[in-house]
């Protein structure tokens, strides 16, 4: 199995699916939202299409396929805790990284009830951790939101000032911004965390395969489909010694922790992606990274008004993520002239599906909320994509802004 994924006998007779790095295989030329989500890995479906013959039987059961099942589960558990600096036990599944959000939200609240109920939130979390802190947070407490600066990073000092008003019974950092890319800096909030005795909730889902796992955190979450991993698969990672009961009706899976029959391909399949991510991640950064730099220097040059967003220094972004405004266009215009061309790319709220509203992030920054563009590579992304977003934007900013004009806009 590649990478040192969990292994899996493969089915006689069905040959593996392979992409290399950068060959453009797995997605059509012009994708540009690897951000959202990705194409399966080509060691995820490797392992996928191997474990839906193998991995098929209950693993709850005692009989000799059901404990194949079950070891396989376990080994990739295990696999995934490795990466995540956690322990086996530690480590679930849920059905996505929205699921994983919500049961690490609602489960902390919930066990530390008798603590508080406020929760303390970045004011850029992603909707699944506000949407899930506000429910928390509904009868008896508050949402806190720490402000951000100009480039997306949480102000730690007004994150300090509201771990010290009690009660707290959960703080909420992400690891990188979904939007724009911009670090946060979660070591510094969780020795503030920790000597305060308030757990903390990192949500990983923009970094995990992409850069370290985070550290200090009490809970992580994350998504498979963001690394390449199979839709369906999130990850739940809950620290020994932290206070967590299930919002859910009780369910002897997973632990108890979430309820459901296992899905036992897709989880091998997820791990096996991340897995294969962990060993690409510091090569692919680095190429991710140029990509990036070059839309930041060179959009501005053939594009004008525009505001390119986020952090400027690689060292304070995720390598994968750029975003820009235009001024004087509708982002959902631009966003389908560009796929007209053939450009896949986010606009607006990177968490909004059809209705493109305001993104709550850029407006917490003070950057322009209209007219802003996500663009965002990944292992298949190479220079010609850039190259075509180049060519393409001019004419269809300068199309539109004629139309704007026109129209009294």
């Amino acid at each position: 199995m590649c990478n040192g994924a969990v292994s899996v006998n493969a089915s006689p007779g069905r040959p593996a699916v392979r992409s290399e790095p950068g060959s453009g295989s797995a997605t059509a030329p012009g994708y540009l939202d690897w951000a959202s989500t990705a194409p399966l890995h080509p060691a995820a479906r490797e392992t996928l299409l191997a474990a839906l013959d193998a991995g098929w039987s209950d693993p709850a059961r005692l009989y000799g396929a059901a404990r194949r099942s079950r070891a396989a589960f376990d080994a990739a558990r295990e696999q995934a805790a490795s990466i995540l600096g956690a322990r086996g036990d530690e480590v679930s599944f849920p059905t996505s990284g929205t699921q994983a959000v919500h049961l690490a939200v609602l489960g902390t609240v919930a066990a530390r009830r008798r603590v508080g109920s406020d929760l303390v939130v970045s004011a850029v979390e992603h909707s699944s951790v506000l949407n899930a802190a506000a429910l928390a947070a509904a009868d008896q407490g508050a949402v806190r939101e720490v402000p951000v600066d100009a480039l997306g990073r949480v102000d730690v000092e007004a994150f300090a000032a509201e771990l010290r008003r009690a009660p707290v019974a959960l703080a909420n950092l992400q690891s990188a911004n979904h939007e724009v890319g911009t670090r946060q800096p979660t070591d510094e909030v969780a020795a503030l965390c920790a000597a305060a005795g308030i757990p903390l909730h990192v949500d990983a889902a923009q970094t995990l395969g992409r850069l370290a796992a985070p550290s200090g955190w009490d809970l992580l979450t994350g998504s498979a489909h963001k690394w390449g991993g199979p839709a369906g698969v999130g990850i739940l990672a809950v620290r020994t010694g932290t206070r967590w009961r299930s919002p859910l009706p009780e369910d002897e899976r997973q632990s108890g922790r979430v309820p459901g029959f296992e899905n036992v391909p897709a989880v091998l399949a997820a791990v096996a992606a991340l897995a294969a991510r962990e060993a690409e991640r510091e090569a692919e950064a680095g190429r991710l990274t140029g990509l990036v730099d070059r839309v930041r220097r060179e959009v501005p040059q053939v594009v004008p008004d525009v505001q390119v967003v986020g952090d400027p220094d690689p060292a304070g972004r995720a390598p994968h993520i750029v975003t820009f405004s235009c001024l004087y266009v509708p982002g959902e215009a631009l966003l389908s002239e560009l796929d007209r061309a053939g450009i896949a790319v986010s606009s607006g709220s990177s968490c909004t599906s059809s209705a493109l509203t305001p993104s709550h992030v850029l407006v917490a920054m003070g950057a322009l909320s209209h007219g802003n563009i996500r663009v965002s590579f990944g292992r298949d992304s190479t220079d010609a994509d850039v190259d075509r977003l180049l060519a393409v934007l001019p004419p269809a900013v300068a199309r539109l802004r004629r139309e704007a004009g026109a129209a009294g806009l």
